[in-house]
């Protein structure tokens, strides 16, 4: 229903060439993280979550259609307005919380990584983070050396792998279709229902997506080497947003329901070697070896696009870069840190979820001023329904956020 307010049977664009940015910041919303917090939502409530799913996912649709849309028209990233907009002091007060999205984002997709290496090759967890770097500092180099679309079709790749991997288990036990209708009911179980939902949320509709998703579409005025109008994009931009987040909602809902039809109610799904434990008992040694190279997929694309994302964020804010090793050498301490210290890595993911849920309102807010602002984005300013759709999409993230603060302290 929210995706309908702005996507009005969208056109297929001239040139498939246009398609492929929404494809690059999906790969957030199937990380490691989302792979912890669905799989232990469906693991501990069966299908009472599914609902927050589909709307986490709905909300992401209009999210990253706004952030694309600030990008085209504008011809700057969100951080580069703020950047230009804000005094010094609130500057830097901004990129610090940013960076310690950052953090968050790169201690789920880092263990992650190296969960899926130890399933996989029996790797020590610190050396399998170690090579989850490594190699996402790779991939990030073939958008450096070949360009935007190069990288956006290894994206693409990516996540074909991590599609096949998780929703093998689907065809192996379907879910209860009944169950999935009553699941589409919202409702909370507790202070833990309401971890779980802050946390899917945090995990679809990503902040550090949030800012690199209009850069990456700040100069596709030109794009291709043609000068390409505000509509044509814009008109390519909803088509790309829609198809590229509607694979990204079906991955996690396929995670959360082959947890709750496989799962739910057995030991060691509290951990991802359980998971992978009881999917290999339960769904086949084919569907465990799936779901262990999608996560492995899942760990390298998104840490990738995190550490672009990162990147953005600095230019746009405090206008500087520094060279993507030093970032992912300074932003990946803290994963090392949780895996060095011994914290089970699923946990660490679901908390980490929750941090990025926090700094959503960070991110969605600004967004939302600047495309509601006729100054800014001109005849291309947000109609009133998209700016009330927008808002009460913030609303909801921040009155669960409060709850979940009020209730964990509580």
């Amino acid at each position: 229903m929210l995706v309908c307010v702005f996507v009005r049977a969208p056109r297929l664009p001239t040139s498939v060439g246009l398609l492929g940015p929404a494809f690059v910041a999906a790969v957030a919303y199937v990380d490691p993280g989302n792979v912890a917090t669905n799989v232990t939502a469906g693991a501990t409530f069966g299908y009472a979550l599914v609902w927050v799913v589909v709307l986490a996912n709905a909300m992401a649709v209009v999210v990253q259609y706004l952030s694309a849309k600030l990008g085209i028209v504008t011809g700057q990233s969100l951080a580069t307005h703020m950047g230009d907009t804000l005094p010094r002091p609130a500057r830097l007060a901004y990129w610090l919380q940013a960076e310690g999205v950052a953090v968050a984002t790169d201690v789920a997709e880092v263990v992650g990584g190296a969960v899926a290496l130890s399933l996989l090759f029996d790797l020590p967890l610190l050396l399998g983070a170690v090579v989850t770097v490594v190699v996402s500092m790779a991939v990030l180099r073939v958008g450096d050396r070949f360009g935007q679309s190069t990288l956006e079709r290894v994206v693409i790749g990516f996540l074909l792998l991590i599609a096949a991997g998780f929703t093998a288990g689907l065809f192996v036990a379907p879910p209860d279709p009944a169950g999935v209708a009553e699941g589409l009911v919202p409702r909370f179980d507790g202070t833990e229902s309401l971890l779980l939902s802050s946390a899917i949320i945090g995990a679809t509709v990503m902040p550090h997506v949030i800012y690199l998703h209009s850069g990456l579409t700040a100069g596709r005025l030109g794009v291709r080497g043609q000068r390409r109008t505000v509509a044509e994009l814009l008109a390519a931009t909803r088509v790309d947003v829609v198809v590229a987040l509607l694979v990204a909602g079906t991955l996690n809902l396929a995670l959360l329901l082959t947890a709750a039809t496989s799962l739910a109610g057995k030991e060691g799904t509290d951990t991802l070697d359980g998971v992978h434990a009881l999917m290999t008992s339960e769904l086949g040694t084919g569907v465990a070896l799936l779901f262990a190279v999608a996560l492995l997929g899942s760990g390298l694309a998104s840490t990738s696009v995190g550490c672009a994302a990162g990147a953005e964020v600095m230019q746009g804010l405090l206008h500087r870069r520094v060279p993507l090793a030093l970032r992912r050498t300074v932003t990946v301490i803290p994963a090392l840190v949780v895996l060095a210290l011994g914290i089970e890595p699923a946990r660490a993911l679901v908390v980490s979820q929750v941090v990025l849920s926090i700094g959503i309102p960070f991110a969605l807010l600004p967004l939302l001023w600047l495309t509601a602002r006729r100054s800014v984005m001109g005849s291309w300013v947000n109609r009133p329904v998209t700016t009330a759709v927008a808002a009460v999409i913030a609303a909801l993230v921040v009155a669960l956020n409060l709850s979940l603060l009020v209730l964990t302290f509580a």
